[in-house]
């Protein structure tokens, strides 16, 4: 049976986003080649004012009021005229609404810059454009290249999730953003894929366990153990204990684990499902087959299902959010996104089979594996 629901919301969503990506490669059909090249070649300058507007918290301060240039940056202590500057940048970018007299206003794009906001993206915003993330693109990426090593590693000396595991503030940052990553593929992975058919989610990778936290909320009789490393459980415990939302603190668990070196959860049966969500994106073919192979011992044979949630990308024609995605994954990781063709090689070597692939109103795809049959 299959896994599939809301299959025509999740149509005319893909209907929509090639629409869009249609829509996207516009300007280089209707801009003079030389001037197209340096709008592309300058829109670093778009990132850089966003994030110095998401460290100023702009969007937070403004919340709801209208207020001059001068009264924000009274309440931001930096230069007005500076300030005006970076707003008028803004403006022209849509991020921000400022009227003739100078006065600014959250618009529908700010608000996500806003703290508060259900989908709100600032740290998603901070972590790319932090000094850890910036660096590689501006010093490595040539070097990555011609080498194929990693501009990540090649700047900072370590693999990113070591850094990480030496660097406490960015790891915190980078948890928070990851925890944001609902916001861009909005609910689809808990809404668009028939959980009703599990008892129990076993969130690999889950960090403070958002993913899970959405499923539940959509599936009142579905419990959930989230998998992650030592520091990550601990944060999570702590923040659930103080913030975590009521109506799920008492279905959902965290315990220790490592997707590489394991051991995982062992499955109680068919009605468990292991969920690894943008996990194995960030590991080399080598890692994602033994990080498989470590969710198949412990699913066994006891017919649980392995859930990736991953993007898929297309064989030809590829969209920028897609080589986006890609390329970013190559200046951080030894990872990848990967083809339908890519994810089957993996998967088929790992042992397991692929049953299903369910479309999202997303970004994404989640790819049902289960263990290959017992000869």
């Amino acid at each position: 049976m299959s896994l599939q629901r809301q299959a025509l919301r999740v149509r005319i969503f893909q209907i929509a986003l090639k629409l869009s990506n249609l829509l996207q490669r516009l300007p280089n059909r209707l801009t003079p080649p030389p001037f197209r090249l340096m709008q592309i070649g300058s829109a670093f300058w778009q990132s850089r004012v966003l994030d110095v507007a998401a460290r100023l918290d702009i969007a937070t301060i403004l919340a709801e009021q209208t207020l001059t240039t001068d009264e924000l940056a009274t309440h931001l202590r930096v230069d007005p005229d500076a300030l005006s500057r970076l707003l008028r940048m803004l403006g022209a970018m849509g991020i921000f609404a400022i009227d003739s007299k100078g006065r600014v206003t959250n618009n529908a794009l700010s608000q996500p810059l806003r703290s508060d906001s259900p989908v709100c993206v600032r740290n998603m915003v901070l972590m790319h454009n932090s000094p850890e993330m910036s660096r590689p693109w501006y010093e490595a990426l040539e070097r990555g290249v011609r080498s194929r090593r990693v501009p990540f590693t090649i700047c900072h000396g370590q693999e990113m999730y070591d850094y990480m595991d030496a660097h406490a503030e960015f790891d915190a940052l980078f948890s928070r953003a990851m925890d944001e990553v609902e916001a861009l593929g909005g609910d689809s992975f808990a809404t668009a894929f028939d959980w009703g058919a599990f008892d129990r989610v076993i969130d690999v990778g889950g960090s403070k366990g958002a993913k899970s936290a959405a499923i539940l909320r959509c599936h009142p009789s579905l419990r959930a153990l989230v998998v992650d490393r030592p520091q990550i459980v601990a944060q999570a415990r702590a923040w659930w204990s103080v913030q975590g939302d009521s109506a799920c603190r008492e279905r959902i668990e965290f315990i220790e684990g490592d997707t590489l070196t394991g051991p995982l959860p062992v499955a109680a049966g068919a009605r468990d499902a292991y969920l690894l969500s943008a996990v194995l994106h960030g590991f080399d073919e080598a890692a994602c087959v033994d990080a498989l192979k470590q969710v198949g011992l412990a699913a066994g044979y006891t017919g649980a299902a392995i859930v990736l949630l991953e993007m898929v990308m297309p064989d030809s024609d590829v969209d920028l959010t897609s080589a986006s995605f890609d390329m970013q994954m190559f200046m951080g990781t030894r990872g990848r996104e990967r083809t339908r063709q890519e994810w089957q090689a993996v998967i088929s070597e790992a042992g397991l089979v692929l049953e299903e692939v369910v479309m999202l109103a997303s970004f994404g795809r989640m790819l049902v594996l289960r263990q290959a049959t017992r000869h």
